[in-house]
């Protein structure tokens, strides 16, 4: 088998991993069949990262980077409206999107840990958001957070399910992901109630328990 170069082949088993992870979960991905699908000696999988665990950590890492947008060029593309910068954004994410989905289905340390940090960056860009006007002002910033982020990742944690009920094979396709995100974006943007009797009543079972 050739030796790859040091950094390309350090990508390539990264990716490997998370398309594996994603797939069938840490606990049932081996090194061996990590460096199948990496087209490297499993030697060469522990000469890079020492163990499954830090490799497991160093696909988390990765996808902390891809939520921030590390990946500047892509999301100025995208920003600008560029049909084609978007829809590779989105290709790239599918592994990334069947991962998170394994992590927290998996309900490990790590993956509770990835949340936070998901939510905690969520947070910061809507609170961005509305300094700069394009996003509403809550009086509960860290709890919208966490819902927006929750509402997100529900159909990756279901995903079965939310593609038997769409009649789709795979909810991580892009032309499937561009169809229920447009859904949600417009809710997000638009609303579902036409009128604030919901919120009324909601508002008034709580004012109703604190008297």
């Amino acid at each position: 088998m050739p030796v790859p170069d040091e950094s390309s082949a350090r990508i390539r088993i990264r990716d490997a991993a998370l398309e594996r992870f994603g797939r069938d979960g840490v606990n049932r991905v081996t090194i061996r069949a990590i460096a199948a699908d990496a087209g490297v000696s499993p030697a060469l999988v522990v000469h890079h990262f020492g163990s499954k665990e830090a490799l497991r950590r160093e696909c988390d890492a990765y996808v902390v980077a891809t939520m921030r947008g590390d990946d500047t060029d892509e999301l100025a593309d995208a920003a600008a409206g560029n049909a084609r910068g978007l829809s590779r954004m989105l290709d790239a994410a599918a592994p990334v999107r069947r991962y998170l989905a394994r992590a927290f289905l998996d309900g490990s340390p790590e993956a509770a840990a990835l949340f936070d940090e998901i939510v905690d960056l969520t947070g910061a860009w809507l609170a961005e958001g509305e300094r700069e006007g394009r996003v509403r002002v809550t009086e509960d910033p860290r709890t919208r957070a966490v819902v927006y982020v929750t509402w997100l990742l529900a159909p990756l944690v279901f995903d079965e399910h939310v593609a038997r009920v769409l009649g789709v094979e795979d909810l991580h396709d892009v032309d499937v992901t561009l169809r229920f995100s447009r859904v949600a974006i417009e809710m997000f943007t638009h609303g579902i109630f036409s009128d604030e009797r919901a919120l009324d009543a909601w508002d008034a079972v709580s004012k109703e328990r604190e008297s």
